[in-house]
């Protein structure tokens, strides 16, 4: 008894030890498992808030597919500004990247959307070329792969894409644009634009509207319709019914020209005339520079002409296909200079730079 009586304080101690190290063990399980819990509560909250950060900081995670109309249905319009480039080219150029810069500024609001077939085959990053780096200060510009097969999906030319003896036309890739403009137009509307424009103003209070390029043809360059619009679906339907990609500019301003006189019953289309709903616009309003005076565009003009020439102008058609071998003094006072140095600045500055 008398051992017993002297072991009694060794157990009690011991017993108070592990007690003591069972209540340091669960204060570390309980800190650990608040400590967690914290984390991702306010991870969430972080993320949440991912979308109202600038674009650069959302550029590594690439939206799989083109925009989907929301659940109630079509997209509230005027819908965001689309670019397309629709060949593997993922090296955009000055006038490439002014274009968009252009769109961004003269519309803060708005998504401005530039669709890539070369970002289709990426890893979720973008290439490693200034001209992302410099549109990735737009919070508003959103680069996306153009995954075509699933854009031409539900429309005519679903059947049309795949058939692989177009890729043999010497002008695939034009009409491939072309395609994908009048879908773009029907299945999302907003406002297309070619990535040889440089956007003077705003362009969402125009609405169902294409431009006359010359005296009774219409140009595809720019677009603005409300999605799953009448007019497009006729478009889509004209471009496998009457289609020739052997013939330049068939699938495009032909094809928008042939349309419009059907849906207007007219012979020859004025400008800025309207029939049931739908405007052709002046040549000024996108093409004050004619296509064949596109030399213009290098050669020095004042200030006060430049305004007068622009005044009733919405963006500027710089006509790539014609113009794009020619070399710009980019400190000049020719007309194309003044119009990067006003409408896009950042990349003005790069010009400059690399000049």
């Amino acid at each position: 008894l008398p051992r017993m009586s002297s072991c009694l304080p060794k157990l009690t101690t011991v017993l108070l030890s592990h007690k003591l190290r069972a209540l340091f063990v669960l204060t570390i399980l309980f800190v650990f498992f608040a400590s967690v819990m914290f984390y991702w509560r306010t991870r969430g909250d972080a993320e949440g808030q991912l979308y109202s950060l600038p674009t650069q900081s959302r550029y590594g995670q690439f939206l799989p597919h083109l925009p989907h109309p929301t659940a109630g249905g079509t997209p509230p319009f005027p819908g965001d500004v689309f670019f397309v480039e629709t060949s593997e080219q993922t090296s955009p150029s000055y006038l490439f990247t002014c274009s968009v810069e252009s769109a961004a500024r003269t519309h803060p609001g708005t998504k401005v959307v530039v669709l890539m077939k070369g970002l289709s085959n990426g890893n979720g990053s973008l290439p490693s070329h200034w001209a992302f780096s410099l549109l990735s200060y737009f919070p508003n510009v959103e680069m996306r792969p153009l995954d075509l097969t699933e854009l031409f999906s539900g429309t005519p030319l679903a059947k049309w894409y795949l058939q692989p003896e177009h890729l043999k036309e010497p002008y695939f890739f034009p009409v491939l644009s072309d395609a994908c403009r009048i879908t773009i137009m029907w299945k999302f509307g907003g406002i297309y634009l070619d990535t040889d424009f440089i956007v003077l103003k705003n362009l969402q209070n125009l609405t169902n509207a294409l431009g006359l390029q010359s005296q009774d043809v219409l140009n595809g360059a720019f677009l603005s319709f409300k999605p799953k619009h009448e007019f497009m679906e006729l478009c889509m339907q004209d471009f496998v019914d009457n289609y020739n990609g052997w013939i330049w500019a068939h699938q495009g301003p032909e094809l928008l020209t042939r349309v419009f006189k059907k849906w207007c019953s007219i012979s020859n289309i004025q400008s800025n005339v309207n029939c049931k709903g739908v405007s052709a616009l002046s040549s000024e309003a996108f093409y004050p520079i004619r296509w064949e005076d596109w030399k213009r565009l290098f050669e020095a003009i004042s200030p006060s002409e430049l305004h007068k020439l622009l005044k009733n102008t919405y963006a500027v058609h710089v006509w790539n296909k014609l113009s794009h071998g020619t070399r710009l003094e980019i400190m000049s006072q020719a007309l194309l200079a003044q119009l990067y140095s006003e409408f896009c600045p950042t990349t003005y500055a790069k010009m400059k730079k690399d000049s």
